[in-house]
């Protein structure tokens, strides 16, 4: 069978059963041969929340083309893969980034010139549909489990804003299936975390989130129309930023290596939460991730703030609201990862990427308090002005 059931909120009142690919090394190539006309040499697996990626290696490109050796083939889940126009716009975002200079993957056209593919694939005695693209491979190591530096999470932050204020220019007709309004993953619809929050066992944490559910729909969601709306990555997280050493073309592989050399961004992944939101939106997700392996999680708030306040400087109700909305992204991945342990466990240790020290950091930000984590992210991004 070529498919595992993933049980995943999709709506406000919908719970659907999603079905994530599992297709064989076979069906790949069968798939690469036939649409883009590449003959594979190799397939290898690559991690994914709900979807299903391969890094694919070629002995032979297309007639005339000049895509290199090394692609990734990615498969939508079947509740994505209904959403054409959504993965559309989503892959023209990331043709747009590109062509503005940002090291963002970008597809691959099928023989017949399409950059997107739905594709009816067996599965055992059943067929489904599932969303196909080819994408070009970015050099470089993703930041999991890597603690940056301050220097590289500045450029982090930088370039998230420049990417937000690059897609100011963003137009496409079907642009306004950005709008995402009943996706889990949207930092508004933090309150709806209790459906899920029997999969949390330990009473403590589970009263923490409780809590910040509380205080987003107290201080958050009434105040959500006075932020800076924008076309959002959504998931500007340390598994979608790729870097390499600046000043060495040395193999980029050991993450070790990156701990003694200065960084530069290399690659920008996965838009596939690209969607209608909030500059604020998008550097609290950032902070977030970046902290989990982060040496001083405590100070990473603020060398990514001064880094995305040097393009995009924040209203004083956005900076109020930042500490919150990390909390509230914390409280999104380790909810939602647990429920989906329980559900999915065969992709438990992709699942377990926040939760191994994410419990951990989301009780010292709370322990902590608002008024102490901001003292240390506003003192940090402050000493930037001097240098």
């Amino acid at each position: 069978m070529c498919f595992i059931l993933l049980l995943f909120q999709m709506s406000d009142s919908d719970e659907a059963a999603v079905i994530r690919p599992s297709l064989s090394e076979a069906q790949v190539v069968e798939l690469v041969g036939r649409l883009y006309g590449l003959k594979v040499s190799e397939v290898k697996p690559l991690p994914s929340y709900m979807d299903q990626n391969f890094h694919v290696l070629v002995c032979e490109t297309q007639e005339g083309g000049d895509h290199g050796e090394s692609y990734v083939l990615k498969v939508l889940n079947t509740d994505d893969s209904q959403y054409a126009d959504l993965v559309e716009v989503q892959t023209r975002v990331m043709m747009f980034l590109n062509q503005k200079g940002f090291p963002t993957t970008t597809p691959i056209p099928t023989i017949d010139g399409k950059i997107l593919s739905l594709e009816t694939i067996s599965c055992g005695e059943e067929y489904k549909n599932y969303m196909v693209r080819l994408l070009t491979y970015l050099p470089g190591t993703q930041l999991l489990g890597i603690s940056a530096d301050s220097q590289i999470l500045y450029k982090i932050g930088r370039t998230l804003a420049q990417i937000n204020k690059a897609l100011t220019e963003f137009k496409h007709p079907n642009i306004k299936s950005l709008q995402r309004d009943s996706d889990i993953w949207n930092l508004s619809n933090t309150h709806q975390l209790h459906k899920y929050l029997s999969a949390v066992k330990n009473t403590s944490d589970r009263q923490i989130v409780e809590q910040i559910i509380q205080q987003f729909v107290k201080k958050i969601h009434p105040n959500i129309n006075n932020f800076h709306k924008s076309i959002i990555h959504g998931d500007f997280s340390h598994t979608n930023i790729l870097v390499q050493p600046l000043h060495s073309s040395a193999d980029c592989s050991n993450a070790a290596d990156h701990m003694q050399q200065e960084l530069e961004i290399s690659g920008i992944l996965d838009f596939g939460e690209t969607a209608r939101g909030y500059y604020v939106y998008d550097l609290a997700i950032c902070i977030m991730y970046l902290t989990l392996d982060s040496e001083d999680p405590l100070h990473v708030g603020g060398h990514i703030l001064a880094g995305f306040e040097s393009v995009i400087p924040l209203t004083l109700q956005e900076r109020d609201a930042l500490y919150l909305l990390v909390l509230c992204r914390f409280s999104q991945s380790l909810v939602m990862g647990t429920y989906n342990i329980l559900h999915y466990p065969d992709n438990e240790e992709y699942l377990l990427t926040t939760t191994r020290t994410g419990w951990k950091h989301l009780r010292q930000l709370w322990e902590l308090g608002k008024v102490a984590v901001e003292k240390v992210w506003f003192m940090t991004a402050k000493s930037y002005l001097t240098q």
